[in-house]
């Protein structure tokens, strides 16, 4: 039996917002910390709280910007949350260093997909990393993009990625509730991941969200 695609609800803005995702089906919600640009930081103040009231079978994911593992190691001990997901690459330090001081938690390795070296960098990350995302940002921007933009990538790349790796995928970058299915056809990935998608002015929009998880096959 094929099992249904996971279904990620980033940018979480509050337990409110984690509760209607989660009464949606998501198997994991996606807290947003500092970032140089993009939608959804909140502070981590407001992440410990959250993911101090999930259920333990949902997955808690830090989104953060930092790329040194001392920095790293020290917000996730902040927030408390079961799963890293790295927006950068790394400038210092391994995912084996952030596993060692950080049993239990996962690492999640994102590849913003830009051109075909990105099939690359994510065989290369995957031989670490728990997972890997795949989103549609720039971290050699001016500005660093590191996800958020609700812009939608070269999907062949990524399924490129996916039939590369043995590790887990999740898909991200401007899926909604009229493209998801095709994207999870085309990419067959783990899972999905959605912020702007299921929004309207920022907030958690129950009608998208119902519409986005109905979509999901």
């Amino acid at each position: 039996m094929i099992s249904r695609t996971r279904i990620k609800i980033c940018c979480i803005a509050s337990l409110e917002e984690a509760r209607l995702a989660i009464d949606f089906g998501a198997s994991a919600i996606g807290l947003v910390s500092r970032m140089p640009s993009g939608p959804g930081v909140i502070p981590e103040e407001t992440i410990a709280q959250i993911a101090a009231r999930v259920p333990p079978s949902i997955g808690t994911f830090l989104l953060t910007s930092e790329t040194d593992t001392r920095r790293i190691v020290e917000q996730q001990r902040r927030c408390s949350v079961s799963t890293i997901q790295l927006c950068d690459t790394l400038s210092s330090g391994t995912h084996q260093d952030l596993r060692e001081e950080l049993p239990g938690v996962k690492i999640i390795q994102v590849i913003h997909v830009q051109d075909s070296r990105s099939v690359d960098k994510a065989v290369s990350a995957a031989e670490t990393a728990n997972a890997l995302l795949l989103d549609s940002g720039n971290p050699t921007g001016t500005v660093k993009v590191l996800g958020g933009t609700g812009k939608v990538h070269n999907w062949d790349i990524s399924k490129q990625i996916v039939n590369a790796v043995t590790i887990p995928v999740f898909l991200a970058g401007g899926l909604n509730a009229t493209n998801v299915y095709s994207a999870i056809n085309q990419v067959r990935p783990f899972g999905v991941d959605v912020c702007s998608g299921v929004r309207t002015d920022g907030k958690l929009d129950e009608e998208k969200l119902r519409a986005f998880v109905e979509a999901v096959i």
